[in-house]
């Protein structure tokens, strides 16, 4: 047990917060694992992966969590005519989608939405935390400019403290932007950031592939190659 410089007294051990998703509501989601998911997890941690590599399976990892993502938001029914003339009662995406990356980890997620919405426009958005204070603030900030009559997909890959995601999405916010209408796009959560941000944003749902207290804090400098 380590003592406090000041007074000597015994510093308590910090509390552990739980890893469960249903104990930070109804919208964080956590994608179904399999093995195969683990395997795209364990790879992205491990040290020793090659940043091609890398690159390769956080790709593969970021594409389940778009496409699950996407799941999130609204349809609505449908029917078209198929070549043979029948009639198909089916599904489609209602209009006003849109992509919000956080500059600079958040554009790794650009290419895997794209893959699956050709035609959605994305906006960006770059917080950065002051070298004196460590206080995280929004220094840039580009959407579409209906972007608060839309759904908006807010894409960031990890989050450790959910201080940047908190900012980012006060700026939406400010743009008009309701809590409801944004789903975050996330590969990896500590539960200190769920905490912080479902605490800010209740009504944010926030999709993830994992729920766990060690982040992988390299993940940015290792897809671009800045390691």
């Amino acid at each position: 047990c380590s003592a406090n410089e000041n007074n000597g007294t015994a510093t308590p051990p910090p509390v552990a917060l739980s890893q469960n998703p249903s104990d930070y509501g109804n919208n964080l989601k956590i994608i179904d694992s399999n093995d195969q998911i683990k395997e795209l997890q364990t790879i992205i941690r491990d040290k020793n992966t090659t940043r091609s590599d890398f690159k390769f399976y956080a790709d593969r990892l970021i594409r389940l969590v778009i496409e699950e993502s996407l799941n999130q938001l609204p349809y609505s029914d449908c029917s078209v005519i198929t070549p043979t003339g029948a009639i198909y009662d089916g599904l489609r995406y209602r209009s006003g989608n849109c992509g919000v990356s956080i500059i600079r980890s958040g554009e790794a997620m650009e290419q895997g939405l794209r893959d699956c919405c050709r035609s959605i426009r994305i906006g960006k958005i770059l917080v950065e935390s002051d070298a004196e204070t460590h206080v995280a603030k929004v220094v840039y900030a580009r959407f579409p400019d209906d972007i608060a009559r839309r759904q908006v997909l807010l894409m960031y890959p990890i989050m450790a403290t959910g201080n940047t995601v908190i900012q980012a999405v006060s700026v939406l916010k400010d743009h008009g932007v309701k809590e409801n209408s944004i789903i975050l796009s996330n590969l990896f959560c500590t539960p200190i950031a769920a905490r912080m941000v479902v605490t800010a944003f209740p009504d944010l749902k926030i999709l993830t592939s994992e729920l766990h207290p060690v982040a992988p804090n390299h993940f940015g400098q290792k897809y671009f190659g800045t390691d």
